[in-house]
């Protein structure tokens, strides 16, 4: 891996816009995908490189912050932002003191990752390989189009980057993001690398992508938690803990205590409680990036 010492920060104090009406009830970090919520895949992935911890690994939180609280309890140290999300930078810079002259592995809360090959952690672990303490590392893909605003070096990032303390520590606690502090001057100056990710890549950031991103958890097939009860025909579904299924489920989430009547087909959408649905009209396939 790396002889410097790391710590690790997951971002999930953003309030998801794009997913409502969804992140009204839920903030998107908890939002689940395959029925394990985006959060917990991250501390997942974080564990499988040795990342555990309130001393290595931290939490921000800022929209529905106690929901993400009690979530994620002793787990992790917690920073809260009580007066509004402080952005990629901003939040980072809130954990100075925490950080303290260590290199940080930033996580993205609403990134989802699945590498057929590798298990969560060893998938990104080349991110770390070898890392000298002094470049900044973005974990990216190939982008469609390599000279588009927001891409490094012909990649689209992926959720995760790696950075050194000489960065980190200049960050000032206001509201700021990380590709215009960090990344960008790094890249000018001709330190930042792209570390190419092999696997399945969503930042689950809209519904179409997110509904894509749980077909994908499911690996084409039906996903139904134990303590769910399904009378009704599912095909390609993800149904939630306590989701009480009657009807038709087709392409589709069905949120976690959600309902879906007898005489209902809910088809490209997620459902939650009882009262929303929202539709998905062009979901993506399955796999694609």
């Amino acid at each position: 891996m790396t002889s410097v010492e790391i710590c690790a920060v997951v971002l999930a104090a953003g309030e998801g816009s794009r997913l409502r009406p969804l992140t009204e009830r839920v903030p998107k970090a908890l939002c689940p995908v395959g029925n394990v919520p985006l959060l917990d895949r991250v501390l997942a992935r974080l564990a499988g490189i040795g990342l555990t911890g309130a001393s290595r690994v931290a939490v921000n939180a800022s929209y529905l912050a106690a929901q993400v609280i009690a979530h994620v309890g002793d787990r992790a140290h917690l920073s809260v932002e009580p007066d509004g999300p402080l952005g990629t930078a901003g939040g980072l810079a809130k954990l100075h003191d925490w950080i303290n002259g260590r290199g940080v592995l930033v996580g993205n809360a609403d990134a989802y990752l699945a590498d057929p090959d590798r298990p969560p952690g060893l998938d990104i672990a080349a991110l770390l390989h070898d890392w000298d303490g002094e470049t900044v590392r973005l974990l990216g893909q190939p982008a469609v189009d390599p000279t588009a605003p927001g891409t490094f070096n012909g990649h689209a990032f992926t959720g995760f980057s790696l950075l050194p303390w000489r960065r980190v520590r200049s960050l000032p606690a206001e509201f700021g993001d990380l590709v215009r502090t960090v990344w960008r001057p790094a890249e000018a100056t001709g330190e930042l690398t792209v570390i190419p990710y092999p696997g399945t890549f969503y930042d689950t950031g809209t519904p179409a992508d997110y509904l894509t991103a749980n077909l994908h958890a499911a690996g084409g097939d039906t996903l139904v938690d134990p303590t769910a009860l399904v009378t009704g025909p599912c095909r390609s579904a993800v149904i939630g803990a306590g989701a009480r299924v009657h009807g038709a489920v087709t392409g589709a989430v069905v949120w976690p205590g959600g309902t879906v009547g007898a005489e209902e087909h809910v088809q490209n959408a997620i459902r939650a409680g009882t009262d929303l649905t929202v539709v998905v009209n062009e979901p993506a396939a399955p796999g694609s990036v």
